[in-house]
């Protein structure tokens, strides 16, 4: 697992040992940063249930301002703030150890781009899209994106206004979907 480009370009990644911890996959990833590719730059990124880091850490790489990695999982936690150390991108992250459905709830930050990637099976990804866009309530700046990953059969509910669906991509047996939260005019 290395990161694609940027000021950390070809860095290796260290991993999570076991199978509690489900990397997004190399073609996965590549998809996504070609879709974002232009919304990126100078954005604040929170990466929940980050496992190694991976997505948080190529949007830095790639010129985001800021970062905010959560996972519950303790190695995860170390994991993170060691490959924030290899690739250089420290100074501008924040990690957390701690649940992601209470970080939601507690947070006072506006993100640019939500990156969602719970457990398939654990039924979070449904939950933390109602929570991450309740109005008035919403972590998300405007004209942010959430880019949600699951299972492919899966299809995820319609998100209400000021919301839309930007995208589902397909990639055999995961999809990523993006939704776009639209400006405050």
């Amino acid at each position: 697992m290395r990161v694609i480009t940027g000021t950390a370009r070809g860095r290796r990644l260290l991993e999570l040992e076991g199978m509690e911890t489900r990397p997004t996959t190399g073609k996965v990833k590549e998809g996504v940063f070609s879709a974002l590719q232009f919304d990126i730059e100078g954005r604040r990124v929170l990466d929940l249930f980050a496992g190694t880091g991976q997505m948080g850490i190529e949007c830095l790489s790639r010129g985001a301002a800021s970062a905010v990695f959560v996972d519950q999982r303790k190695d995860a936690f170390e994991v993170v703030k060691k490959n924030l150390a290899l690739t250089g991108l420290a100074d501008r992250a924040r990690v957390i150890h701690g649940d992601s459905r209470d970080f939601i709830a507690r947070t006072t930050e506006r993100f640019d781009l939500v990156f969602l990637d719970p457990p398939y099976a654990s039924g979070l990804l449904e939950e933390l899209l109602e929570r991450v866009t309740v109005p008035g309530f919403d972590i998300l700046a405007p004209y942010g994106i959430i880019v949600a990953e699951h299972p492919a059969e899966k299809t995820l509910p319609a998100l209400p206004p000021p919301y839309r669906l930007l995208r589902t991509y397909r990639y055999g047996k995961i999809a990523v979907t993006l939704f776009r939260r639209e400006g405050d005019e």
